[in-house]
């Protein structure tokens, strides 16, 4: 008895929602990058799903470059977030308006 593809995708909205929520509502940079991990995790939901629906395996092996980009983004992002916290004590990103060489 499989789960139909519906329910994916109702979860994968509301994850996805979660995660636009958490960038417009807040000015944290960690919580930004947290955001970006749902909304991409939301997108990987849809891409498994239908993979499974249409029964290949199409949207699994992109699922994984999103894994990929995934990692790659949090790499970046942290550093980012580093010299934030070295430069302005602290994660706020409003404060990053005046950041300049």
């Amino acid at each position: 008895m499989a789960i139909a593809t519906q329910y994916y995708l109702l979860l994968s909205a509301a994850v996805f929602c979660i995660g636009v929520y958490g960038i417009l509502t807040r000015s944290n940079a960690l919580i930004f990058l947290m955001s970006v991990e749902l909304m991409l995790n939301a997108a990987n939901i849809n891409l498994v799903a239908f993979s499974f629906h249409y029964g290949n395996l199409t949207g699994q092996v992109f699922s994984l470059f999103v894994m990929a980009l995934a990692a790659a983004e949090v790499a970046v992002g942290i550093g980012i977030i580093l010299v934030l916290y070295r430069n302005f004590e602290g994660v706020d990103v409003t404060k990053a308006a005046t950041m300049r060489w």
